[in-house]
């Protein structure tokens, strides 16, 4: 049974060890880093892969952590990322758990560092991601300014820990390939608790090198467009305007290289 006003189960105020649930497809590119940092950086009771039939070396990764750490469960499902992570929040069984994303690293004491943001009223602690390509101080300082505003509009699950009861029973809509996030992010607050965003912990994504070439600026804008509420992607306009213009700042930066 799962008490949302019981948040913590020792006296130091210290949360226990947490399921981490992983969406997995063909991930291997920077699995082994990410489940590194996992591990060195939050007391993980079990690790829920919920994998999308990978073909390349996820799982074998996978396997090696299982072999290492004794925790690691594995969940097909074929689905969106909707329908993944309804499976894994269905596994979940401590008291609060972790989304994270698999090309993602933590920062350290990642944990340690957001449990200092729970209190009885927050549902959610959401550290931020910066992008491994961001180099220069002024274009990272803007990037975490319209990053965050980004998440108080739509959510985020890069390195995201939650509070189990507030969505044991959410519905995600399968069609959600994207955007599902805001539906978790959505789910929480309608029952009064706070969603909080850090600058502190925080991720380094480490996004795929399709995502700076013009096909794939264009498949995430038309794929937002598909399946996001016009009221969603308006807010989200001039923040994405920012983020195209990035992409295509990368794209130019990996061809003449």
């Amino acid at each position: 049974m799962y008490l949302c006003n019981r948040y913590v189960k020792r006296s130091d105020n210290v949360l226990d060890a947490i399921d981490v649930v992983l969406l997995t497809k063909n991930s291997e590119r920077v699995l082994t880093k990410c489940l590194d940092s996992l591990y060195q950086n939050v007391p993980v009771h079990r690790l829920i892969v919920v994998d999308g039939y990978s073909t390349d070396a996820t799982l074998a990764i996978v396997q090696t952590f299982h072999q290492k750490y004794h925790n690691v469960k594995v969940i097909s499902d074929n689905g969106t990322r909707a329908s993944a992570r309804q499976k894994g929040i269905m596994a979940v069984q401590t008291e609060w758990f972790m989304f994270i994303d698999s090309d993602v690293v933590l920062c350290r004491d990642w944990f340690q560092k957001a449990t200092k943001n729970v209190t009885p009223k927050v549902g959610a602690v959401w550290g931020i991601e910066v992008w491994s390509t961001l180099k220069n101080p002024k274009m990272l300082k803007l990037f975490l300014i319209i990053t965050r505003k980004i998440f108080d509009i739509r959510g985020g699950t890069h390195d995201t820990l939650i509070r189990t009861c507030l969505v044991k029973d959410i519905q995600i809509p399968r069609k959600l390939h994207v955007f599902e996030d805001a539906h978790i992010k959505d789910h929480v607050a309608k029952k009064g608790y706070k969603v909080i965003a850090c600058y502190v912990p925080f991720c380094i994504h480490f996004r795929p090198a399709s995502v700076w070439t013009f096909k794939g600026s264009l498949n995430i804008v038309v794929e937002s467009l598909r399946l996001g509420s016009l009221r969603l992607i308006s807010k989200l306009f001039l923040a994405y305007g920012f983020y195209t213009v990035y992409s295509f700042f990368q794209f130019f930066v990996i061809n003449e290289k």
